[in-house]
């Protein structure tokens, strides 16, 4: 089944591709190179030896720069719904940008296949038999599952209440001793890493993927993206399901096609109504009257005060989520048709620091940015447009540069992996999710990137504590020596 369907897709692709470069304005040799780096970027994370990031940030730059680019060509006559800067939508212009998203793509191909010699998970997964924390979780099972649901729910809905961290809104609530940062990283990936152990143990004890193993996790991606009012539940909510399903087909565990059915029907139920009611809850009065935002087409946004245009604001929100709002190459349009390119700029980039309410360096320097209108209220909402790391690491206007860069930085992501797997239990599940937190972080990179290590310290932080857990439980479940 995976092979047919495999097949199917790539025969999409391609049918796809000849469709799009029927219609691309410049060179057909530069289409595609795009289409083959991209597409080959994509099925690597894929491959007996791919590493977690190599699958996320396939994915991500995949959606973000060769899909939407060959729908927009193919059928919008190369009309996008984020903006594009000065980009004048000539062949050249097109080659220019696509050349620049190829050595980028290459960048991190090369990088993959440097990783594989030196580092890939083994054939099959180590058991956490006589880890601490599968011993812990072994002895008080439904005390621990308990605790989840209540820390997921307490957690959750304080934030909602409190305003204390969400996407694109000022904060509103600083609570003492640093605990907003604690927030930050419960609801971004600190509660999912404890899913990711449960999932994993769950599968050491049951020998297959139980109902604790699907519907406790999916609870916390719904809850934690609700209170962050973010339209992501599917990213951490995937991460966990190929790690699951990654380390069932690697212990040669049988996966029944009811669970199958009972996990899909469940996760699509949980995302309509996570997108659906953040939408909602964006453009309702409850946040302050929240309005439609404004797009590349529409540059005035609509304040929303009534049921009826809570409900319109809501639908119009959903609508281009799926394609248009991951970052890729509407950024790298932007910044290859920019004149402001050079090391100055460069520096300057990195020089960008953190400011509620205030416009992004790329939102000021690049685009005509939706988010420069009065209408925008900047003491309750922080929104800025992100350009990505390919074109970021095109802002000095060097291809060897962006070249060299994106290698780098596929060897950091795959360091990153090394330690994960080595100091957390060798936990494919938990790595599966810190992969795509580095990957998406890299593919919506670009703003105040300087703070970049608070969120990569935050992921080893993240680890350690998952491994002094581990070492305390270990001597707290082991049995007393007695003396003869």
């Amino acid at each position: 089944m995976i092979r047919i369907f495999a097949s199917l897709f790539a025969l999409a692709c391609l049918g796809l591709a000849l469709v799009a470069g029927t219609h691309y304005e410049g060179h057909w040799i530069v289409y595609a190179v795009f289409t083959l780096t991209a597409n080959a970027l994509l099925f690597i994370g894929f491959r007996r030896q791919a590493i977690y990031f190599d699958t996320f940030i396939g994915i991500f730059l995949w959606l973000g720069f060769w899909l939407k680019l060959s729908l927009r060509v193919a059928f919008t006559a190369g009309q996008f719904h984020e903006s594009v800067g000065a980009f004048d939508g000539s062949g050249a212009a097109f080659d220019h940008a696509l050349t620049v998203a190829s050595w980028g793509f290459g960048g991190l191909l090369l990088a993959s296949f440097v990783r594989q010699r030196f580092f890939h998970y083994p054939a099959t997964p180590l058991s956490c038999t006589g880890q601490g924390l599968f011993e812990l979780y072994r002895t008080y099972r439904k005390t621990c599952i308990a605790l989840f649901v209540v820390l997921v729910l307490g957690v959750g809905v304080s934030n909602i209440v409190l305003g204390i961290y969400q996407r694109g809104m000022v904060t509103q609530t600083v609570l003492p001793f640093g605990l907003n940062g604690i927030y930050k990283w419960l609801l971004q990936f600190g509660l999912s890493s404890m899913a990711a152990l449960i999932i994993r143990f769950e599968i050491e004890l049951q020998r297959n993927v139980s109902m604790v193993a699907i519907f406790p996790p999916l609870m916390e991606c719904f809850t934690s993206n609700v209170s962050l009012l973010s339209r992501g539940m599917v990213l951490n909510s995937a991460a966990l399901g190929l790690g699951g399903l990654r380390t069932v087909l690697g212990m040669n565990l049988r996966l029944p096609l009811r669970t199958v059915a009972v996990a899909s029907i469940t996760f699509a139920a949980l995302f309509a109504a996570s997108v659906l009611s953040v939408n909602y809850l964006r453009a309702s009065s409850v946040l302050g009257g929240i309005y439609e935002l404004p797009t590349a087409k529409s540059s005035t946004p609509t304040l929303a005060y009534d049921t009826k245009d809570f409900a319109e604001s809501a639908k119009k929100m959903t609508g281009p989520l799926f394609i248009d709002r991951w970052v890729g190459i509407e950024g790298v349009m932007a910044v290859s048709s920019s004149q402001r390119l050079g090391w100055s700029l460069w520096k300057e980039a990195w020089q960008e620091k953190f400011q509620e309410g205030q416009l992004s360096l790329f939102d000021r320097y690049f685009i005509d940015s939706p988010y420069n209108e009065p209408a925008i209220d900047k003491t309750k909402h922080h929104f800025v447009s992100l350009p990505g790391v390919i074109a970021f690491f095109y802002y000095p206007g060097s291809m060897a540069f962006l070249f060299a860069g994106l290698f780098l930085l596929g060897l950091v992501a795959a360091l990153f992996e090394f330690l994960s797997y080595r100091l957390a239990g060798q936990n494919w599940v938990l790595c599966s999710l810190l992969a795509q937190v580095v990957a998406f972080r890299y593919a919506s990179f670009g703003y105040v990137p300087s703070q970049s290590h608070l969120l990569f310290g935050t992921v080893l932080l993240n680890v350690l504590l998952i491994a002094v857990a581990d070492w305390m439980a270990r001597r707290w479940m082991q049995p007393p020596h007695v003396s003869r």
